[in-house]
């Protein structure tokens, strides 16, 4: 079930229902368009085909053509899942960091998908936005990576890096789970299209299969 307080208190203001009646679809996912010079448009065609994915081994029904949004904007309040990719530097300001953390407490849910180089940038970010909270590693017990597919040894390695292992980490508000990090791992990457990248088929299923089990447990939890 999707998570309704979120739903039921956030998107009547912004007039969710009346979009959702115009569109066959339930909802949208959002990337995040940050600034501070990264490419935060680095995998185009990663959140099309995750919806896809989603939709055809979840029965969910999200649509595939997704939203861009900006932290400090309102309209990041239409979507329960925004994405946040790239290889660089990224910067919130002080309005940015308040707006993304009350979306955050609100209900939604942040997903750092580290595309290499994105880490020291974003880790001192988030501290603007959670300033008492740390990025905590997930243990391979945690409830996200056993939802539709289980992942027993926790987050899939899909692309080298530096050839460190996978690690999963996430920053909660209150006991809940609020952002969930993939560093040297490559999710994004995992879910474009297959001649993008050239990911061994078992490789990019099993991204598309993890980012399948986030978009359940943030609907779910």
């Amino acid at each position: 079930m999707i998570r309704l307080f979120f739903f039921i208190l956030i998107f009547p203001m912004i007039g969710y229902p009346q979009q959702s009646i115009k569109n066959k679809y339930s909802f949208k996912i959002a990337l995040m368009k940050y600034n501070g010079g990264g490419d935060w448009y680095a995998n185009p065609t990663s959140l099309p085909n995750l919806a896809k994915f989603a939709n055809e081994h979840l029965h969910t029904n999200i649509d595939p053509d997704y939203a861009v949004v900006e932290p400090g904007s309102m309209e990041i309040y239409n979507y329960p899942f925004v994405h946040i990719t790239g290889h660089g530097n990224i910067y919130f300001t002080p309005q940015e960091a308040s707006n993304l953390r009350k979306y955050l407490i609100s209900g939604g849910f942040l997903h750092i998908s580290d595309n290499y180089g994105l880490n020291k940038y974003i880790r001192r970010e988030m501290k603007k936005v959670f300033p008492d909270a740390y990025f905590v590693e997930l243990p391979n017990s945690h409830p996200i990576y056993h939802q539709k597919y289980d992942f027993p040894h926790g987050l899939p390695k899909i692309h080298k890096h530096d050839g460190l292992p996978a690690q999963g980490f996430g920053i909660f508000y209150k006991g809940r789970l609020v952002v969930f990090y993939d560093y040297q791992c490559d999710l994004g990457d995992g879910w474009e299209d297959p001649e993008v990248h050239h990911d061994p088929p078992e490789k990019r299923l099993a991204a598309l299969r993890m980012g399948a089990n986030l978009l359940e447990y943030v609907f779910s939890h």
